[in-house]
C-alpha cells in the first residue's frame, strides 16, 4: 500500500510523520516563510515532534499533507484541505523557500482542489490570505479562486477571502 494520498506531476502528497519534525521545524523557523502567518514557529524540534504526533487528519480524510518531491524523493513542505470547525474548508501551504518560483505551491495547490472535488465531493475551498501576502494571492488566483471579500476568521481578522466552486456543482 502506498503511504501517498494522491500526487501530482512533480509531487507526492503523504500524511505526516514523527520523521518530519525537523524539515517542519526548519520550515518555521525561516522568517520569510512565516512573514505572513499568524502563529508562532515551533519553539524546537521536539515541539514540531509533538504537534506532528498530536496532528488529526478530519474524519473524512482532510488535512494537511507532507509534499515530496518526485525526482529526488525531498520533504518540500506542505499543502493541504483543512476543515475548520464551522465545516469550510481551506487550502493552505508552505514550502521551503528553496521551492519558491518554481510553480510548485501552483501545482501543490492545483492537484489539492482536484483532490478535493474529485475525491472528496467538495462543493466549496476557500483561501485565506493577507492582503500584502502577493505570491500566495497570485498561486490562488492561478488555481481559479475568485476573491469574494474579507474573511471573517479570529487569527487573520484583515484577511481576504478567496473561493472556488465544485465544476460539476457550481452552476447547480
Amino acid at each position: 500500500m502506498s503511504p501517498f494520498v494522491f500526487s501530482s506531476q512533480r509531487l507526492w502528497f503523504r500524511p505526516f510523520v514523527p520523521e518530519d519534525a525537523p524539515l517542519i521545524h526548519r520550515l518555521n523557523q525561516d522568517p520569510e516563510v512565516m512573514r505572513y502567518v499568524h502563529e508562532e514557529p515551533f519553539r524546537n524540534e521536539k515541539h514540531a515532534l509533538d504537534f506532528l504526533i498530536a496532528y488529526r487528519y478530519s474524519t473524512d480524510g482532510l488535512g494537511r499533507w507532507a509534499l515530496i518531491e518526485q525526482t529526488t524523493g525531498n520533504w518540500m513542505g506542505w499543502c493541504g484541505l483543512k476543515r475548520h470547525s464551522n465545516g469550510e474548508v481551506d487550502l493552505g501551504f508552505r514550502l521551503l523557500r528553496q521551492y519558491w518560483g518554481s510553480g510548485f505551491a501552483t501545482e501543490a495547490a492545483q492537484a489539492s482542489l482536484d483532490y478535493g472535488f474529485r475525491e472528496k465531493g467538495l462543493p466549496r475551498i476557500i483561501g485565506r490570505v493577507l492582503p500584502s501576502n502577493v505570491a500566495s494571492r497570485r498561486v490562488l488566483e492561478k488555481v481559479g479562486m475568485d476573491l469574494v471579500g474579507k474573511a471573517n476568521v479570529e487569527d487573520l481578522p484583515e484577511a481576504l477571502l478567496y473561493e472556488i466552486h465544485h465544476p460539476a456543482k457550481a452552476n447547480k
